[in-house]
């Protein structure tokens, strides 16, 4: 993470090979892909947290502590 940005990167690999009684066909397909995302301003970035369960990434971002209003007494003159 840097300049509240978050960037996802990976690569995909399928292979398969099917054959029948005159050939034999091996295929394979490699790919990078990268995704960033712009974050809200005030994210920790130690708070992020990414899983991965059958093939699925989970990013959980905590949403950021949200700015309080302050009193502030006006006072005549």
């Amino acid at each position: 993470m840097a300049d509240n940005q978050l960037t996802v990167s990976g690569e995909k690999r399928v292979e398969s090979e099917r054959k029948d009684k005159n050939c034999t066909i091996s295929e394979r397909s490699y790919g990078a892909f990268s995704r960033t995302l712009a974050l809200p301003p005030g994210v920790d970035p130690a708070a992020i947290k990414a899983t991965v369960a059958k093939g699925v990434l989970k990013v959980n971002v905590p949403k950021p502590a949200s700015a309080k209003a302050a009193k502030i007494e006006v006072k005549s003159a």
